[in-house]
């Protein structure tokens, strides 16, 4: 069994020492989703505004800049992930009618000494919990899950 790495000899939390790492072009991708119903669905489809009473805007473009934003204060969430010079954060979104679902990935790159995977799972999350935000005025039992990575890159020289 491997042993966790966020901790030291006396079994203290530690951020792990990357410092004798090479800088390489690193990505990482994360999913996951949000389940609604039939009628928030179609608010977010149609790009209207889930609260109409608060005029909060497209719930997809709000998500999509949440998401981004929070790729980039990954570290300030995460108590022992390293500050990273992110190069890149793209986040898409695929409605599912049949399944009264969206489908959320973000992928973020990096050159660098560590990996983005954490930034990918935290943009992933921030645009599902936007999501649920916006349109919690309509809908009281909005599911986020299956939250995940799909790919990682980078971190091998040779």
């Amino acid at each position: 069994m491997s042993k966790l790495t966020h901790f030291n000899k006396e079994k203290r939390a530690i951020m792990v020492d990357v410092s004798d790492k090479t800088a390489t072009l690193r990505e990482a991708s994360a999913t996951g989703t949000v389940f609604v119903n039939a009628e928030t669905f179609k608010l977010i489809a149609s790009g209207e505004t889930a609260d109409l009473n608060s005029n909060k805007g497209d719930v997809l473009a709000v998500a999509q800049i949440a998401g981004i934003m929070a790729a980039k204060r990954t570290p300030d969430i995460i108590p022992m992930c390293h500050p990273i010079a992110i190069t890149g954060v793209d986040i898409s979104f695929k409605p599912d009618e049949k399944r009264s679902a969206i489908d959320i990935t973000a992928t973020v790159r990096c050159m660098g000494i560590t990996g983005v995977e954490m930034e990918a799972l935290t943009a992933v999350s921030a645009a599902a919990l936007t999501i649920y935000d916006m349109c919690k005025a309509v809908q009281k039992d909005i599911k986020i899950g299956e939250i995940r990575l799909i790919s990682k890159t980078g971190g091998t020289v040779k």
